[in-house]
């Protein structure tokens, strides 16, 4: 289970990756290891007691997310399905309790689902992906570039009540690249607005980047969440090498 902190003066990392004895489930829970998420009382509970890397440490708290409506809707990323994409709860409400620092706050949410029959590397070259917060719930971006060289834009009006109203394709607007390791990324933004601009760059890393922008949709000055990622870069032998210094392994 990824857990991640940004700001209030920390910046915690985890993500073990476990075996499959450390896997449990059922209609309505998951549990990996330690940390557990939960269906209760129509609120999404998420209990997490996780090591940090690279530099050791512990995130241990709570998650409670509330969701205003449920999307219904799942989007096929490739053209024969294999990889869905479910936006569940674009616009929701989230309460934070952290044990591990001592640390706690609440704020706008978002919530959805990734699931496939492959490998991402087997079917995608890259993406760009955005989720902003607007008057109406969020307007979400998903911008796909496949491996036979085709492509799938998402452009979603999502409402509060989990409704879904499909934008027209909106222009290709640059960004700049990662810092460190020059990960190119990109998003689409409204013409005639401000061009938009990284404000922040949480991850950096030789083949994603997470970052917050300022940009301009629906007729709205919002700030999205964005991140790119690069499955070309990711398949590189060195980089495979770097992963178990953030992402460790369980062997029991």
């Amino acid at each position: 289970m990824n857990v991640v902190l940004y700001g209030h003066g920390h910046k915690r990392w985890a993500l073990t990756e476990r075996r499959r004895e450390a896997l449990s489930r059922d209609t309505t829970s998951l549990a990996i290891g330690p940390s557990q998420m939960r269906w209760e009382d129509g609120a999404l509970i998420v209990d997490f007691d996780e090591r940090t890397m690279p530099v050791p440490g512990r995130l241990k708290g709570r998650v409670r997310l509330s969701p205003s409506g449920i999307t219904p809707q799942r989007f096929g990323l490739d053209a024969g399905a294999r990889h869905m994409w479910w936006p569940i709860a674009p616009a929701s409400r989230a309460e934070v309790t952290l044990e591990h620092p001592g640390v706690s706050f609440s704020g706008d949410a978002y919530f959805d689902m990734n699931y496939g029959a492959r490998p991402l590397e087997a079917d995608f070259d890259w993406w760009n992906w955005s989720r902003a917060p607007t008057s109406r719930g969020a307007c979400v971006l998903y911008d796909v570039i496949r491996l036979d060289g085709s492509r799938q834009v998402l452009a979603l009006d999502i409402g509060r009540d989990g409704s879904v109203r499909d934008l027209e394709e909106l222009p290709v607007a640059p960004l700049p690249p990662g810092t460190i390791w020059r990960m190119p990324r990109e998003t689409r933004a409204e013409a005639g607005g401000a061009p938009p601009r990284v404000l922040t760059t949480f991850e950096d890393t030789p083949f994603y980047t997470r970052s917050e922008i300022a940009t301009r949709l629906l007729g709205e000055d919002v700030r999205a969440m964005h991140e790119s990622l690069s499955m070309p870069r990711f398949t590189r032998g060195w980089v495979q090498a770097l992963l178990p210094f953030r992402m460790p392994r369980k062997i029991w």
